[in-house]
């Protein structure tokens, strides 16, 4: 087995020692390690594999140019510009296994940028000042991204630091050995839920889909897994998506911070996936657990799922106004789009005495369907709760449709 090379980003001019001290913790686990210095204004005691030249040369400038914009900001905008292209393109030629960069705030924004570049499943690792802080918006977040606060290391070299840094080191060298390639002897179907109460359909679809050869990887619509469902599909990983939980796309709309990104819903017809799609608990409007419920919606129904998240109701008018962006979303789609409306409800809550029970409410979501998909998006109506065995056998039979038609390829 050839050693694995840890791609370590990191600005060399100030943080020299500490660079040092991860490649050195580094090949003391039998890894290789290929050098990134991010830096602006000052120079490494060693010169690095990747300069920083280098990465403002990727974004078109010289570093004596950057510094010429005379703003840091604006000077690590164009080095982040540039990192991220040079990382994307030393991943492309086979340079490294895996990504270990560090920071503050500035070093943190770049490296966000960089861990994005990568593809699902390139272990991405980052020390960092400000870990699991409010000041990274998800959207920011690599969907399998990993994380360690950088205790004690905003200047200089000490026992805390050295411990966040070691950890860092041999948690990125383990996860380059561990990690193993998508098995791609498969064709994959991408499929969102939420949890397995509230949506039920996937415990009968994907024991089916996989009798009929395809593998299906289920991802919970709370707000990073529709990031890695999106990451995955804008790859072009999946054979057919099977989109049936749109709480993170009503979440978006109405600026919840459980969010997957403005991306939801483009990305599987951006790159010409077939998608079968459903407005799966597009009625519920979430909060994190820590949040107040602002007075527009204190009058509502009210969802305490945990002490993580808790969920209040759309009205009528909302879901609207959800499903006509939806619309919009489908039409622009480069593939095959089937729409599926369950009229007599969409998530397990909003059932007679549930809840979320709003029966005004769906009659608004159902008719502005009925008024706004049709000749511009195929959709399927379907006299059944989501939840019933009749959803599932509408998109089972779709399905095998679109596998005859050779709209889903086998492999």
């Amino acid at each position: 087995m050839t050693n694995k090379t840890i791609l370590l980003i990191g600005t060399y001019d100030t943080k020299d020692p500490e660079m040092r001290f991860i490649e050195d913790a580094v090949r003391a686990q039998g890894a290789d390690v290929l050098t990134m210095d991010v830096s602006v204004l000052g120079d490494p005691e060693t010169p690095t594999d990747i300069s920083k030249h280098d990465v403002a040369t990727a974004e078109g400038m010289t570093i004596d140019e950057v510094i010429a914009l005379g703003d840091e900001n604006k000077a690590f905008r164009v080095m982040s510009a540039g990192a991220t292209k040079v990382v994307a393109q030393a991943y492309a030629d086979g340079r490294f296994d895996g990504m270990l960069a560090t920071g503050g705030t500035m070093g943190t924004d770049l490296a966000l940028d960089c861990a994005q570049a990568l593809p699902m499943g390139v272990p991405k690792y980052i020390v960092s000042t400000v870990s699991f802080s409010p000041l990274i918006p998800p959207h920011r977040l690599a969907p399998d991204i990993q994380m360690i606060l950088w205790a004690g290391g905003l200047y200089g070299m000490n026992s805390i630091c050295r411990s966040s840094l070691a950890q860092a080191a041999g948690a990125i060298v383990g996860a380059t050995k561990a990690a193993t390639a998508p098995d791609r002897s498969k064709p994959l179907i991408g499929m969102t839920s939420l949890g397995s109460s509230c949506l039920r359909y996937m415990k009968t679809l994907k024991p089916a889909l996989e009798d009929r050869g395809f593998e299906v990887a289920v991802f919970h619509s709370t707000g990073m897994g529709g990031m890695a469902f999106e990451k995955l599909a804008a790859e072009g990983a999946f054979a057919c998506v099977m989109d049936f939980c749109m709480q993170e796309f009503g979440n978006l709309l109405a600026g919840s911070v459980v969010s997957s990104g403005e991306d939801r819903v483009t990305n599987a017809g951006r790159v010409g996936t077939p998608q079968m799609v459903a407005p799966g608990a597009l009625d519920l409007l979430d909060f994190a657990g820590w949040q107040e419920i602002p007075d527009q919606y204190a009058d509502r129904p009210f969802h305490e799922h945990n002490r993580l998240i808790k969920s209040s109701v759309f009205n009528g008018d909302e879901r609207r106004a959800w499903i006509r962006e939806l619309a919009n979303r489908l039409e622009a789609a480069k593939g095959h789009v089937q729409f599926f409306l369950p009229v007599q409800g969409v998530e397990a809550w909003d059932r007679e005495g549930e809840e979320a029970h709003d029966p005004a409410a769906l009659a608004d979501m159902v008719n502005e369907a009925r008024k706004v998909m049709p000749g511009r998006v195929p959709m399927t109506e379907l006299d059944a709760h989501i939840n019933d065995a009749a959803f599932c056998d509408a998109v089972l039979a779709q399905f095998d449709a679109w596998v005859d038609g050779g709209i889903v390829k086998r492999g």
